[in-house]
């Protein structure tokens, strides 16, 4: 048998770098939003039909990895494990405003699901919204953290919106509107 099994019984989990924290600790939480953001990229990732969907799906999944780590680590080793820049932060930028540019956008509110992969998208973008509330709890918690992961995983969420268009526009598909939702969301 693993000798990890039933580590966790205790209600704690393990930290990167050493020691273990709560499974309800804001680190904890925070990390495992992330990781649910992960998967729900990963299923629009599996039912993306365009290379270029898929390819920028799976570069997004390395970066939560990335800022998954970052954050599911012990306060003491975080310089280990620090990836998470204004690179990164730039990087998703330029990427959204290249979608933006071959794709129409609507002008207000959408009701997700013109197509499976871009309905995974959307659900990942609201799961990004909540891994975002749940960094700012750990860091109002007295944790300072990386303030590029909030900025991170801000553009993220934006980001994964016009990627659910992009993927519509590439299948001849419009996101419905809702209906009184004249503005275009904020962040």
């Amino acid at each position: 048998m693993n000798e990890l099994a039933g580590s966790g019984d205790d209600g704690t989990t393990g930290l990167l770098g050493g020691g273990r924290a709560s499974k309800d600790d804001p680190r904890v939480e925070a990390f495992g939003t992330v990781d649910e953001a992960s998967s729900a990229i990963g299923l629009a990732r599996s039912l993306a039909t365009h290379a270029r969907v898929t390819s920028i799906c799976e570069e997004l999944q390395r970066g939560l990895y990335a800022v998954g780590a970052e954050l599911g680590t012990n306060p003491e080793a975080r310089r280990s494990y620090a990836t998470t820049s204004a690179v990164e932060v730039t990087r998703l930028e330029v990427l959204m405003r290249e979608l933006e540019a071959e794709t129409t956008m609507p002008e207000g509110f959408i009701l997700p699901g013109a197509t499976p992969a871009s309905a995974a998208l959307d659900l990942a973008r609201a799961i990004v919204r909540r891994a975002e509330r749940r960094y700012i709890t750990l860091t109002r918690s007295g944790d300072p953290g990386n303030p590029e992961i909030g900025r991170w995983l801000n553009r993220l969420s934006l980001l994964l919106f016009v990627l659910g268009r992009y993927e519509e526009s590439l299948d001849g598909k419009t996101a419905k509107a809702a209906k009184g939702a004249e503005t275009r969301r904020s962040n």
